[in-house]
């Protein structure tokens, strides 16, 4: 598929005066190579068919710009439109013509089929490590789940009287803090995530899927230590890190009549002392992402989304990292 041309400077770009505030994402921009993302996700059209699209990797660049300013198709559009620190970061020039939210919405829709965000968040890690900002070297893996609300949670009759409740989602019980059980239709976003919360792995499944059921998924392969709640503490889990060579620093747990110990209790403050940063790196998600509630339908959308507010996190927690904390962005 041909691309279009975009991103040539004209007469209209030379007359800008600039400003300090049409920098805020140069830091962004030295922290990658994007040549190499580009050849990611360069692949993603590629039917001779159709007409002219955008380049993939300016529109990658405008899923990070919908993550960082939570903006909806139609907001990012408008965005776009008129913003020019918007422009500058996806090179575009002041007369090309912008993509629509429905090419937008279709970018996305391309990128879910292509299963390419997991090669993504691993290529921007990999090269964020040899800037210095993630550390490989003794590494450590804290894992955790949360709960995301689905986007259809209640039964509501369609046009046809039909459910339109989301089908691949589904219950997650829980006893919250003051001891009242506490259900949510949704999904779980599956994490793990290092000391500093850069993420490394993230899994979604239905909101009934136990915690532990995918402890395996989302390591790394390379972690040294494990650090996770007592949901994830069983016999098997315990022969499995054993024989990967992984210290096992999960959270111990009571039984019935079978209390902890004074020494176990603190170990477990020592254990959360580490923990707490993953359930950090989840209210960033949720404060600042809006990731308390998907905005699409089933696991694998909901998948991809939480992937691409990872990528977007990682990137400007790098930049916090290493050059300080850029303008008018939130420090997490």
């Amino acid at each position: 598929m041909p691309r279009l041309n975009v991103g040539t400077a004209t007469l209209f770009d030379t007359m800008i005066v600039d400003h300090k505030s049409l920098h805020e994402f140069d830091d962004i921009e030295k922290l990658l190579d994007w040549k190499k993302i580009e050849e990611i996700v360069e692949g993603v059209y590629n039917s001779p068919e159709g007409g002219a699209s955008y380049p993939p990797l300016m529109m990658f660049k405008v899923m990070l710009l919908q993550v960082w300013h939570n903006l909806s198709d139609v907001q990012l559009e408008k965005m776009l439109s008129r913003d020019l620190l918007f422009r500058r970061f996806c090179r575009l020039s002041l007369t090309d013509k912008i993509p629509d939210h429905s090419t937008i919405s279709r970018f996305r829709n391309v990128l879910v089929t292509k299963n390419l965000y997991n090669v993504l968040l691993k290529e921007v890690n990999d090269q964020l490590a040899v800037k210095g900002a993630i550390v490989k070297i003794g590494e450590v893996s804290i894992v955790d789940a949360t709960v995301i609300e689905a986007h259809q949670c209640r039964k509501k009759p369609g046009v046809n009287k039909e459910n339109t409740q989301d089908e691949e989602a589904g219950w997650s019980v829980k006893k919250g803090t003051k001891g009242k059980i506490e259900a949510t239709f949704g999904f779980k976003a599956h994490m793990n995530a290092d000391e500093d919360g850069f993420v490394k792995e993230v899994d979604v499944t239905a909101g009934n899927v136990h915690d532990s059921q995918k402890l395996e998924d989302v390591l790394t392969g390379s972690e040294e230590e494990l650090y996770a709640d007592s949901a994830y503490r069983s016999e098997t889990i315990n022969e499995k890190l054993a024989q990967k060579g992984i210290k096992n620093k999960i959270n111990q747990r009571a039984y019935r009549n079978n209390p902890l110990t004074q020494d176990q209790k603190e170990y477990n403050k020592i254990v959360s002392s580490v923990r707490y940063v993953v359930e950090g790196t989840f209210g960033v998600f949720k404060r600042h992402y809006a990731a308390g509630k998907t905005r699409f339908l089933g696991v694998k959308k909901t998948h991809d989304w939480i992937m691409t507010i990872a990528i977007a996190h990682n990137l400007k927690k790098a930049a916090v990292i290493l050059y300080s904390d850029p303008p008018g962005m939130k420090c997490a």
